[in-house]
């Protein structure tokens, strides 16, 4: 059973994720998936731009006071982000360029979203 606050977290995640992926469509990008889980990790987006596939972490902070949404990407969870993305492409192979982005959503305090897109932002091997 989940507590109170990880349900909260997920919901959250969920908004952020949706959220992302209509600013991302809206960019021209086509989702192929969203909220992918594997033992190794989530995949919050798999998304296609021409031919490259990319892999995006979200992250979505409601107010300044938890710090830049993209700075939760930590390299344990970048790691994990690689391994899951491995196992997506096992079963899902991709023959042109892939890559790691992160999109962090922040709410100002007048309620707007504020989007930061980083292409690449996560390397692997």
């Amino acid at each position: 059973m989940s507590s109170l606050s990880e349900t909260n977290q997920r919901k959250l995640g969920n908004t952020g994720e949706s959220l992302a992926r209509s600013w991302l469509e809206s960019q021209g990008y086509v989702c192929l998936a969203q909220n992918v889980y594997t033992r190794q990790g989530e995949l919050d987006l798999v998304m296609q731009e021409g031919e490259t596939l990319v892999f995006v972490e979200v992250k979505l902070r409601r107010s300044a006071r938890q710090g830049s949404p993209l700075e939760a990407i930590t390299p344990l969870k970048q790691s994990r982000l690689i391994q899951a993305a491995r196992y997506y492409l096992f079963k899902h192979p991709h023959q042109g360029p892939l890559r790691f982005d992160a999109l962090g959503l922040q709410k100002q305090s007048d309620g707007t979203l504020v989007y930061t897109h980083i292409k690449n932002a996560i390397q692997s091997d």
